[in-house]
């Protein structure tokens, strides 16, 4: 099979393990999720859950969050990891989405982009589990999935989404992103990897990974 029948077959398994995968990261609203996912960078999720709650009983909206010191969200945040880079970006998207954007997060792609400590990845995780618009975010987990299964040669995230979007549908991506990070928490991990064991690495997987 070419890579995009291998691509639908991965499709339907994945949707045979994880039909309604749920965002992994709480919040509840936009901008709450903004936040969360700019926490979860080189973090797990669980981890990130626990600090949010306590970050957003201090601010929960940006008007309320610019006036939060960077120092007293690098206190919160320490848990999550990169706390001075990350207190700095919240603090500083939350000043320009109150100055520039009426307290609101854009719904586009290249304006979340230019805001401090978002990065395309973040940009596009926002874009689809927030504003519902079809993205395919791609971290290093993906990555490393998408070259097991054939799907891409990217040596890098940036051409992985190119090719993963060029083999998947369009109105699957924001599905695809979540199903496949679950997957690879469960089936596939990055270490300690069977992967005869793998759904999906046993039928489609490089053959240097069977060596």
């Amino acid at each position: 099979m070419g890579r995009r029948e291998n691509a639908e077959e991965i499709a339907r398994r994945l949707d045979q393990y994880f039909p309604d995968p749920d965002i992994p990261l709480q919040h509840k609203d936009p901008y709450t999720l903004l936040v969360a996912v700019l926490l979860s960078a080189q973090c797990t999720d669980e981890r990130v859950n626990k600090i949010t709650p306590l970050l957003f009983e201090r601010a929960d909206n940006p008007y309320d969050m610019m006036h939060v010191s960077v120092d007293e969200i690098k206190e919160i945040i320490k848990p999550c990891g990169l706390s001075p880079t990350k207190s700095k970006g919240i603090h500083g998207l939350s000043k320009i989405l109150v100055e520039k954007y009426d307290g609101e997060v854009p719904a586009d792609l290249e304006l979340l982009e230019t805001l401090p400590g978002v990065g395309h990845k973040t940009a596009s995780v926002v874009m689809c589990q927030a504003f519902d618009t079809p993205a395919f975010p791609v971290d290093t987990h993906i990555h490393r999935l998408a070259w097991r299964w054939k799907l891409s040669t990217g040596k890098n995230v940036v051409q992985t989404e190119r090719d993963l979007k060029k083999v998947f549908g369009r109105d699957l991506w924001n599905k695809l992103h979540l199903q496949m990070i679950y997957f690879g928490r469960a089936y596939c991990p990055a270490r300690g990897h069977d992967p005869y064991a793998c759904p999906i690495c046993r039928d489609f997987g490089r053959r240097s990974m069977f060596q």
